[in-house]
């Protein structure tokens, strides 16, 4: 039987932005945070504008079940919506008799997000019973949780590699969850060996024949996570699914920041709430101090060095327009432009890094010849600059007053 439905549930809602950073990203070979971790995770996240945080599976394990307890008290979010996670009822049970559906109804989520197999071969070999009682199961566990008030959004795992082996079930697994109230249905790359083109195919034909929601949650497998979720939104998906930082299994889920900043300022689509994007440096620099996971410093938009120049050439265009060498404005996502003094710097390198450190040296060319040639002549010696500012303030110091300064005497 159909599930009526209310105006929240339409094939073109308002866009998703969901993140699973506090489940599929805790799956990450190191990670393993406590619950005032989770809860002080959750609170970042909630700070960047998402508008769901997947807290986790409760029932699965004493910590998830914890934090649902202690979210409900202690977790007060201006913007997001906590998810919780779970599977279909078992083959055989009732949903209402379920211990694990009944964790999820108990868990104070105002949202569940179900994890359902879109895959015959999975469903046959892994959860050893019939494509029919499958079917039975997404439509049971669907109807019951949407009977007792709770928003629910079903994962298709395996979904591509199901559609290829089997494209009709596959469809008709994501029309018995939508049939049944579910709102939104996320194509999930499980296996993270997807590419654009053949994500964009895909996401095109469930929308165009299983009438159906579409959300896209990517692992990172092929490199191609964001890619692939962004050619997921341009076929027609609403809803995207990803990590913070790009945290997950093996390689990775698709980096939310990555994909919410492409959206934003590349395909021009508001996601978040005004403003927040410009709180993305800092806040995915304050989870990997939680997570205790160092920052990686080539990360696209947020990484330290996403915005630092290190060859002379682009220092020289930099000096006369930044946009010459950059993609954007750091500031967009809370970031900063860096350049770096190395043996590889022009004179427009050291002009421009004496300014950012309070020395004006555009009315010297002398002075700024000057600490090129040191500069490089020191570097082929073996000394490093580019992460030694206070080294260069220092050696700046001694060219402009011919001396170098003292801070302090060693007594003994």
């Amino acid at each position: 039987m159909t599930q009526q439905r209310d105006a929240s549930l339409d094939l073109h809602g308002s866009f998703h932005v969901y993140d699973t950073t506090l489940r599929d990203g805790m799956q990450q070979e190191g990670l393993n945070p406590t619950v005032a971790d989770k809860l002080a995770i959750a609170r970042h996240l909630d700070g960047l504008g998402v508008g769901f945080i997947e807290g986790g599976w409760p029932g699965a394990n004493p910590k998830d079940t914890e934090f649902f307890r202690r979210a409900a008290l202690e977790l007060d979010l201006k913007h997001a919506r906590l998810a919780a996670f779970g599977s279909t009822r078992r083959a055989g049970l009732l949903a209402a008799d379920d211990p694990q559906v009944a964790a999820l109804r108990d868990s104070g989520a105002g949202v569940v997000t179900l994890v359902a197999k879109s895959h015959v071969g999975h469903v046959e070999k892994a959860l050893r019973t019939t494509p029919e009682e499958n079917l039975a199961m997404v439509r049971d566990t669907v109807s019951h949780l949407r009977a007792e008030g709770q928003q629910v959004f079903l994962d298709a795992e395996h979904f591509f590699d199901g559609y290829r082996l089997d494209r009709s079930y596959a469809l008709e697994v994501l029309r018995t969850a939508y049939d049944a109230g579910a709102e939104v249905i996320a194509l999930c790359d499980t296996n993270g060996g997807m590419l654009p083109g053949w994500v964009s195919d895909v996401v095109h034909d469930v929308i165009e024949n299983a009438q159906v929601r579409v959300g896209i949650h990517c692992h990172n497998d092929t490199g191609c996570a964001v890619a692939n979720t962004l050619a997921a939104v341009e076929a027609g998906a609403t809803h995207v699914q990803g990590c913070i930082n790009g945290y997950g299994e093996r390689t990775g889920n698709a980096d939310l920041v990555n994909v919410v900043a492409n959206l934003e300022l590349k395909l021009d689509r508001q996601v978040l709430p005004p403003g927040l994007l410009t709180e993305a440096t800092r806040i995915a620099h304050a989870v990997a101090e939680v997570t205790n996971v160092p920052p990686a410093s080539r990360q696209p938009y947020v990484g330290a060095s996403a915005f630092a120049h290190k060859a002379g050439l682009h220092a020289s265009a930099i000096k006369i327009d930044p946009d010459l060498y950059q993609h954007m404005d750091p500031a967009g996502v809370g970031n900063d432009m860096r350049l770096l003094v190395s043996d590889m710097a022009g004179r427009a390198t050291i002009e421009l890094k004496g300014k950012e450190l309070g020395f004006d040296l555009s009315g010297n060319p002398e002075l700024v010849t000057r600490v090129t040639a040191r500069v490089k002549e020191l570097e082929s010696r073996g000394y490093t600059f580019e992460a030694a500012d206070a080294s260069f303030e220092l050696l700046l110091a001694e060219e402009v007053d011919g001396e170098r300064p003292s801070y302090f005497e060693i007594e003994s």
